[in-house]
């Protein structure tokens, strides 16, 4: 019993660091972060840190793997399954994280997969590898969605899944970079009623402007 208690002990702060360090890279970017800081938040010394994590680079991938990607599930993927309207369940899911972001503050950070992809998918092949395969399973599992509603006949059956997944997984990234570099909740409000706007275009029932009835 005492070994499982320290197991968990062992997994519970090995969970704080990485929530903590997601906090310091979110704030200040992978390179600006400092591991003292981390160390100090979680209540160890930087020697005990690097007993869970060899080095501040592996502690930058177990934040892609073990928070950043189940962010991204949680954030946009989960609430695609068993959707047979994805432009109805990507539109709701879309103006409500602009909303909460904008009310938290959050937005003047902008996105954490996307900042951490400008910031060192050109300087470390382990992070390019790892954020761009995060970037295909958002886009992928867009696309799939996609198909789904042209199947149930929620979306145009001329929309091309492909096309459509990588402008609005592009047009996401952009709202919140909007919102960080603008630092303006206004303008991270329009892009998002612009993105809002395109998937209007996607829907079964769209009807362009001269359209005939």
């Amino acid at each position: 019993m005492k070994l499982l208690s320290k197991s968990r002990d062992a997994e519970a702060t090995r969970r704080k660091v990485i929530e903590t360090a997601f906090g310091e890279i979110y704030r200040n970017g992978f390179q600006g972060a400092s591991v003292n800081t981390i160390a100090e938040e979680t209540g160890l010394t930087k020697g005990a840190l690097f007993h869970y994590f060899a080095s501040k680079q592996a502690l930058g991938y177990a934040v892609v793997d073990e928070y950043i990607g189940p962010l991204l599930l949680q954030r946009w993927l989960d609430p695609l399954r068993d959707s047979d309207d994805p432009i109805r369940t990507i539109r709701k899911t879309c103006k409500r994280y602009v909303k909460e972001d904008i009310a938290s503050g959050h937005f003047v950070f902008g996105c954490p997969l996307n900042n951490l992809a400008q910031e060192m998918s050109p300087l470390d092949k382990e992070f390019h590898k790892r954020l761009n395969t995060l970037y295909d399973t958002w886009r992928s599992a867009y696309a799939e969605a996609i198909r789904n509603g042209i199947k149930n006949r929620t979306v145009r059956d001329t929309v091309s899944p492909k096309s459509a997944a990588a402008l609005i997984v592009a047009a996401q990234m952009g709202i919140w970079g909007t919102g960080k570099s603008s630092q303006d909740a206004e303008r991270m409000q329009q892009a998002g009623d612009a993105l809002c706007d395109y998937l209007d275009t996607l829907r079964a029932s769209f009807k362009p402007t001269g359209a005939k009835r």
